[in-house]
């Protein structure tokens, strides 16, 4: 049996967290970047709101070409390093570079510089992000194993978003201001970025399929994804459950400080409890779903963070108290979202593989990806053009009148909303259910066996420098070599 497993299909707690560590800088950024970056472009180093949205928008509706490459690039990458492992090692060190360019940026920026450092990081984000889903479902290959290992893969995003939250509460306490406390935060992912990326490729096995011999490449094959009615439902799932929370995070601060009269501090403290609450919510969200199924998890914890939503307003002004029930409520539901799509990805890529023959799960993750950087797009480019055009201003000191509040009040709660719940509708009625997995993975594991040794385990990297047989080449036909 292998060490990486404690029985047939199931993984090691060890394993699977020293899979999941590599979310762990991503989840820093995840909310650095969705609440914190563009404010502080437009207050701090006084760019504009339309320059600033303009610049989110056009990178990530450039961005989206990207991720079909390197989702073909990833499936037919072959390498004695590995192939998903042979990626995060490229990605880590770009991602550092364009973290130091953004968030210690100088003053006197403008849209070229924006969009130039946005693509190297979103190029970067999507080579980990990519490479580490694709990974995941290589390494769970169980219908329920999935919703575990993904929830862990969660769970610890969820926890290194909390630590970055932590320094814009602590920091005002040390006499350091809202400004200096976003460049720690890039600091902050510096420092942890070769350290997460590191543990996970020097300590995670890495199966790797091999396609079925004499299959060529067809590029029809890769169109008939698009179209593929089960990814199409997940791609829309995947854009209106990015949209919704996505929409709220960009008016975060803008809504918690002049509409419910907090200080940056306290509705930092507001959005901590809202992360904490994923650490909770993750896990325990996969374990709704081995009773429910994962479709019926997601439209679960969609309707739910929709009804929680829809009591921010009761929240009395200034009262941090009354306002954290809701905010742990609505991140509880939400950190279900990301890991159930994840999950229902994974078992789709194994219908896709029986039917084609070929392992296409980076691609199709690259696919459903485009959905998040869609919405990602719309989410800031949208909303920080639109309350430029209500008459909100963001200039740090600027008072705003009650009328431009009250825009900000509506489009901050009813964007959510509605595309949260659009986005639990998505899966309504889905077959791909436990026992359907079951019996395409079974149908698989014969193919693969009269395949002589169609999947083919990698040794771990620390056995190669630690004494042990290094790494053998995968041959062409998936025997070592």
């Amino acid at each position: 049996m292998s060490a990486n497993a404690t029985s047939a299909g199931r993984l090691s707690l060890s394993t699977i967290f020293g899979f999941s560590i590599a979310n762990f800088p991503l989840g820093c950024l995840a909310v650095a970047v969705a609440v914190y970056l563009p404010p502080y472009f437009a207050s701090h180093l006084g760019v504009s709101l339309a320059v600033v949205g303009g610049a989110w928008m056009t990178v990530r509706l450039i961005d989206v070409f990207v991720d079909p490459v390197l989702g073909v690039a990833m499936d037919r990458t072959k390498t004695p390093f590995g192939r998903y492992r042979f990626w995060m090692a490229i990605g880590a060190p770009i991602l550092m570079v364009s973290v130091y360019a953004l968030f210690l940026a100088q003053g006197g920026i403008g849209l070229g510089y924006l969009i130039a450092w946005l693509l190297i990081y979103y190029f970067a984000t999507s080579i980990l992000g990519l490479g580490h889903s694709a990974w995941g479902a290589n390494l769970a290959t169980e219908y329920h194993e999935r919703s575990r290992v993904f929830g862990v893969v969660a769970m610890l995003g969820v926890i290194g978003a909390v630590l970055v939250l932590l320094i814009p509460i602590i920091e005002p306490m040390i006499g350091r201001t809202d400004a200096t406390a976003v460049q720690d935060m890039g600091w902050a992912v510096l420092v942890v970025t070769p350290i997460a990326i590191g543990i996970c490729i020097l300590r995670t096995r890495e199966p790797i399929t091999v396609d079925v011999a004499g299959e060529p490449f067809r590029m029809s094959d890769y169109l008939s994804l698009v179209v593929k009615p089960d990814l199409l439902r997940l791609f829309l799932a995947q854009m209106c459950l990015t949209l919704g929370p996505g929409w709220m995070s960009a008016l975060y601060l803008f809504f918690f400080v002049e509409s419910r009269g907090y200080t940056t501090a306290v509705a930092s403290i507001l959005l901590l409890v809202y992360v904490l609450a994923g650490v909770v919510g993750a896990p325990l969200t996969a374990v709704i779903a081995r009773r429910l199924s994962k479709h019926r998890t997601l439209m679960l914890t969609s309707t739910a963070y929709s009804l929680g939503l829809c009591t921010v307003m009761l929240i009395p002004k200034g009262n941090m108290v009354a306002g954290m029930p809701v905010m742990f409520w609505c991140g509880f539901m939400a950190a279900g979202f990301d890991l159930m799509i994840r999950a229902m990805l994974a078992d789709v890529g194994d219908q896709v593989r029986l039917e084609q023959g070929q392992e296409r799960i980076s691609l199709i993750y690259a696919l459903n990806t485009l959905a998040s950087k869609i919405a990602t797009a719309f989410s800031i480019g949208l909303t920080f053009p639109l309350l430029g055009w209500l008459g909100y201003v963001a200039k740090e000191g600027y008072h705003n009148t009650p009328d431009a509040v009250h825009r900000l009040e509506w489009v901050y709660i009813a964007g959510p909303i509605f595309f949260v719940m659009l986005g639990g509708a998505c899966v309504a009625g889905w077959k791909l259910d436990a026992k359907r997995h079951a019996e395409i993975r079974a149908e698989l594991e014969r193919r693969d066996a009269v395949q002589g040794g169609a999947v083919y385990e990698e040794a771990p990297i620390v056995e190669a420098v630690s004494g042990q047989p290094a790494i053998p080449i995968l041959a062409e036909d998936g025997k070592r070599s």
